[in-house]
């Protein structure tokens, strides 16, 4: 499958157009081209849960997620 050019880059303000974050907007901070997929500041919260190791300690983390670019829509400005 040939990597296609993506019409979002980090740093653009976004709107999400389907999915249950429908309506929000959010700026991109990472994109990943041969995924498809983009993270978007305060969009598609998800919960993980860290086991403690030497580095840290354990506990719940929320974060976001990915979502597809097809989903999203630049916004100007």
């Amino acid at each position: 499958m040939a990597q296609r050019k993506l019409h979002i880059k980090k740093d653009d303000t976004v709107l999400v157009l389907s999915g249950q974050d429908r309506g929000k907007q959010g700026v991109v901070l990472e994109v990943f081209p041969k995924k498809q997929r983009a993270i978007v500041e305060g969009v598609h919260i998800v919960v993980r849960h860290l086991r403690p190791n030497q580095a840290g300690q354990g506990g719940i983390v929320e974060r976001e997620g990915t979502i597809h670019v097809s989903n999203l829509k630049k916004i100007d400005g």
